[in-house]
């Protein structure tokens, strides 16, 4: 071989290790984006939970004030004084509750918004992908979120195609065809949540008012992201309390956005308690109606938001579906690792329970510098519960989250471990086969500095 035809050779190893190394910062990034679309979807959820929740309330406690506002004989009357919250409740004895003993399987997702001005569901596609399995018997949560760029095939006559095609071609009932024969699992019901839902709520109940602790400026053409908040009292509309929800461009970051949040859950709660919001009942139910689609009955929704009261937030384990980025043509794809998928799928929808192989697991902690004297803390409680730390160093992490690897490694053991290191208290449980820095670890430990 010639010294030319040698350097043409390496030249394409070289453009090939490079498209790969490419393609795999792009699904970081995209990764990164589905994290705060699956945040996004599931404080959009929360926040159509509590007003349906509050509408009832507000329903059984005002009934006198329904009537007259609405009228003794209205729809909104009568459907309002049925459905009361109480799940004991005996108008309803012949009603099956919808959690029952049985795990059931949720699909929850988030579509964006689309060019049809009638019909916001029409040709949009899903941003965020997630699976639910409700254990009411544990009051546990397993949640898969599956990459929108995964490669799967449609049914009919479709072909492949990338998942988040599957509700614009098919809609829902495309989206659940598809899910059920890629995982093997059956979809009990499934939830769709528009981008439109938060901003129309805060809109249909006349703004939310909110304390400003800074001032926020920030503008992301791209991602369609415009605040433009003074520090002080502010009267939110929908679309500043969308910004003001999604803003975290300060030393904070995402901390200071999950402050926001509560702060703004707040406001929401004490604003749809106020009696001015009695009138504006038809507007929210119709925001519900328009923004969020379902098959389950509004009373079956009222009672899985009753019932999740009673859910402990640290049992709920995270996962994204397995893989590896691939590029055919110009598309890129999420190719799903069939074997680690099916191995997920048993953990997070079966919940098979592995036995361990040993007495003992590998753990690596990875640290920023914000978080390194946290993170030797961490390292001598843990070798002194006789585990053996075989990875440890700084790395550029985004959040603090405890990664179990290996199927034997349950929520349990991460909730015995946290007794005897409460500085991993309120972090995230996430199970991933793939070890991204610590290669030989069971576990990783990431502490990010929040």
């Amino acid at each position: 071989m010639s010294k030319s035809d040698i350097d043409q050779k390496l030249e394409k190893e070289e453009k090939d290790l490079n498209e790969e190394y490419s393609l795999f910062l792009k699904h970081l990034k995209a990764e990164k984006e589905d994290t705060s679309g699956f945040a996004r979807t599931l404080f959009g959820i929360v926040i159509v939970f509590c007003a349906i929740i509050l509408v009832l309330l507000i329903a059984q406690e005002n009934k006198e004030i329904i009537t007259e506002t609405f009228g003794e004989d209205s729809f909104v009357t009568k459907m309002l004084l049925s459905l009361p919250l109480d799940v004991k409740n005996k108008q309803h004895v012949n009603f099956t509750m919808p959690f029952a003993q049985r795990r059931q399987n949720i699909l929850l997702c988030g579509v964006d918004a689309n060019s049809s001005p009638t019909n916001p569901w029409a040709g949009a596609r899903t941003d965020t992908i997630i699976l639910l399995n409700i254990d009411p018997k544990t009051k546990s949560i397993n949640a898969i979120s599956i990459p929108r760029d995964s490669k799967v095939y449609l049914p009919g006559d479709y072909g492949i195609q990338k998942i988040n095609s599957a509700h614009a071609i098919g809609g829902i009932e495309m989206t659940k065809a598809t899910i059920e024969r890629t995982l093997g699992v059956k979809i009990d019901h499934y939830i769709l949540v528009h981008d439109e839902a938060v901003r129309r709520i805060v809109d249909a109940i006349g703004g939310i008012p909110i304390y400003v602790e800074k001032n926020m400026y920030y503008h992301d053409y791209a991602g369609n992201l415009h605040v433009n908040l003074s520090k002080g009292l502010n009267i939110l509309d929908g679309q500043n309390a969308v910004g003001y929800l999604r803003f975290r461009h300060d030393g904070l970051g995402d901390i200071g956005r999950t402050q926001r949040q509560q702060w703004f859950l707040k406001g929401l709660l004490e604003k749809l308690q106020t009696p001015q919001t009695i009138a504006k009942i038809p507007d929210i139910l119709n925001v519900i109606a328009t923004y969020v689609k379902t098959d389950m009955s509004f009373y079956e929704i009222s009672q899985y938001a009753a019932m999740s009261k009673g859910f402990d937030i640290n049992k709920i384990e995270f996962a994204t579906l397995p893989g590896a980025p691939n590029k055919h043509g110009y598309i890129s794809y999420w190719i799903l690792d069939p074997e680690k998928t099916q191995e997920m799928v048993n953990r997070m929808i079966y919940r098979d329970r592995v036995s361990p192989t040993s007495e003992s697991y590998n753990i690596g902690i990875k640290y920023t510098r914000a978080s390194k004297e946290t993170a030797e803390s961490v390292k001598a409680v843990v070798e002194e519960l006789g585990y053996n730390v075989n990875c440890f160093g700084p790395a550029s992490l985004p959040h603090s989250q405890f990664i179990a690897h290996e199927p034997s490694v349950s929520n349990e053991f991460f909730a015995s471990l946290k007794r005897k290191a409460p500085q991993l208290n309120k972090m995230q449980f996430v199970y991933n086969p793939d070890r991204t820095y610590c290669t030989s670890s069971d576990i990783t430990i990431y502490l990010a500095g929040e």
